[in-house]
């Protein structure tokens, strides 16, 4: 009894030291924690609409959905031409240098931006989804710049699949067919409401953040910036989701749907690199703006450790229970369970290194990593027009794999020949990196 309660005792001494310590690496664990709250969450919401969407609908409707849906994805965060991410580097960099002309000059512009026949019409409603899910990328950006977790992750991860979740129960409850069609329209009114609710509540936050007063603009710097940027992400979201797109031409619906849901099985895994992302981003800009190479080496190492080990332990368990978690989705979806050992081995590749490619954009590489991320796309490409025909699912696996891996071990040299800085998981303490 003794034994348990001097337990409990150092427990609550270690939470209450965790949440009362002061400085930028306690804020950015809270930070970190509370993104990993806000992503399990989301997990679980988003899996379990996937699941139920799956069970409705039938394996080749949601396989018609899950194509569609990786499109708006897609084309909805490359929508926002990298303002999402380069908020996280100039934000952060006007607040160290107190230059609030610049900082209002900026967030006042970057508010200002051949299917089968059976995919034409999810299409074409999916397409009204753009504007809202483009608001909604650019807006986490800003709100993460100010390190307001809350507000960028729960609209995207929380909010917008549980409407999803809501209105289409309440469709199929009103005797609607639970149709691709229909699961489009009920993601139509889940993002539109949660990126107006989004914007009420940023606007309301920034005008108590920001002064009032004079702005300046550096358009032609922003635009420089934000365009590598931009194809950085689209590039990580295409080596991301080629393989659905590519297994459409060559597979059934129902094909596209077991691999979908492998991939949103095993992508449970990335949430704790998105939570470390989340936290972490913007703070390698703040630490490069204000000169502290030491400090900034420290927190890519802190984050580093923070996404790899726990990844790891994600990965185990949910490869453990990765077959009864297909099960839920109809029982013909077990048949991909194989695919999910390879997948993992691709996530925990990029777990190894943290979030490198952030970091790398962050500290003005961002030219350079867009084209490490673009050869990476390439050869994906390449790989799945080469073995999804052969091999079906398993070819997709092992093409993202490798490409994945890659591009992992590509960035990591680079940040390493570049910047000094050494960005995997074993390395346990680091000296302050060479000047650049």
């Amino acid at each position: 009894m003794n034994a348990i309660a001097l337990s409990a005792a150092k427990t609550g001494l270690l939470l209450r030291t965790f949440l009362g310590a002061t400085g930028d690496v306690a804020e950015a664990r809270r930070g970190a924690a509370f993104a990993f709250a806000i992503r399990v969450a989301s997990a679980v919401i988003a899996y379990l609409s996937q699941v139920l969407l799956a069970r409705w609908m039938g394996g080749s409707e949601y396989g018609v959905f899950a194509y569609v849906w990786v499109w708006v994805v897609v084309l909805g965060t490359v929508s926002s031409i990298g303002l999402n991410s380069s908020a996280m580097r100039f934000i952060p960099e006007y607040v160290a240098r107190k230059d609030a002309a610049l900082e209002r000059g900026f967030l006042l512009w970057a508010f200002d931006g051949l299917f089968d026949e059976i995919y034409v019409i999810p299409c074409y409603l999916a397409l009204v989804c753009l504007p809202m899910f483009t608001l909604t990328d650019t807006q986490e950006g800003t709100a993460r710049s100010y390190s307001w977790i809350d507000l960028a992750l729960m609209p995207h991860y929380i909010i917008r699949p549980g409407l999803l979740l809501g209105f289409l129960a309440v469709a199929v409850w009103a005797g609607e067919r639970p149709s691709a069609e229909t699961a489009v329209y009920a993601a139509i009114g889940a993002t539109w409401l949660a990126a107006i609710g989004q914007t009420f509540v940023l606007e309301r936050r920034l005008k108590q953040r920001v002064a009032p007063g004079p702005r300046a603009w550096r358009f032609r710097h922003w635009v420089s910036v934000s365009t590598p940027i931009f194809l950085v992400v689209a590039f990580f979201m295409l080596l991301q989701n080629t393989d659905i797109l590519v297994m459409n031409l060559y597979l059934t619906s129902l094909d596209v749907a077991m691999y979908f849901a492998a991939t949103k099985t095993t992508s449970l895994i990335s949430f704790i690199y998105y939570a470390i992302t989340a936290a972490y981003a913007h703070r390698f800009a703040s630490y490069d703006a204000a000169g502290d190479m030491e400090g900034l080496a420290e927190v890519l190492r802190e984050a580093v450790v923070w996404t790899f080990w726990p990844s790891v332990v994600a990965a185990v368990g949910i490869l453990i229970m990765g077959w009864p978690l297909l099960w839920l989705f109809g029982e013909e979806f077990t048949a991909a369970y194989p695919v999910m050992f390879v997948l993992v081995v691709g996530l925990l590749a990029r777990a190894a290194v943290g979030p490198i490619d952030y970091m790398l954009s962050m500290l003005g590489q961002q030219k350079a990593c867009a084209g490490v991320l673009g050869l990476s796309v390439a050869v994906n490409l390449g790989l799945n027009f080469l073995l999804i025909p052969e091999y079906g699912l398993m070819g997709a696996a092992v093409a993202t794999t490798v490409a994945t891996i890659m591009a992992t071990f590509l960035l990591y040299r680079l940040a390493k020949r570049r910047l000094g800085l050494e960005s995997i998981f074993w390395q346990r303490r680091k000296a302050a990196p060479a000047d650049r």
